[in-house]
């Protein structure tokens, strides 16, 4: 994820493919935001996701990302928060067999919760992509891969 976002210029973080959709900024917030809050909850021993609102659960977990909106600011964040996620799930230790109560109100299990969220930011990873793309960027794994193949012939 930040090597797709390092790829990008600043100058095209305002880049909204779109009307509808977030812009480059916008997405790596939200992706920000999303991460510090699914971890953050998910490593409680009461984690349950309907105990508050987004926007309450954003301002528990993730206050003051909305007002970074420079490059090197948000590639920080980025940075900061996958190293916050990795000291809290070590931190939480071998509970995330625990049920919890998820996005839909359903009880699911912690370590299938966390999948969902893996999932969620190989999504918005997919968005920067394809971003990329529309932009004439080649995304950093698509060069990572070629680098890799030619190696290998």
């Amino acid at each position: 994820m930040i090597q797709e976002a390092e790829n990008i210029p600043e100058d095209q973080f305002s880049f909204r493919a779109t009307p509808d959709t977030r812009n480059i900024t916008e997405l790596l917030q939200h992706i920000i935001e999303s991460q510090k809050i699914l971890v953050g909850e998910t490593c409680r021993p009461d984690t349950n996701l309907m105990r508050q609102s987004f926007a309450a659960h954003t301002q528990e977990y993730a206050s003051g990302v909305k007002e970074v909106t420079d490059k090197n600011g948000l590639l920080e964040l980025l940075r900061s928060s996958m190293d916050e996620a990795e000291a809290c799930m070590l931190g939480y230790g071998d509970k995330f067999d625990e049920t919890m109560t998820s996005l839909n109100g359903q009880p699911t299990s912690k370590t299938v919760f966390l999948a969902f969220a893996v999932s969620h930011e190989m999504y918005h990873r997919g968005q920067l992509t394809v971003f990329e793309r529309l932009l004439n960027i080649e995304p950093a794994l698509t060069g990572k891969l070629k680098k890799l193949f030619a190696g290998a012939s």
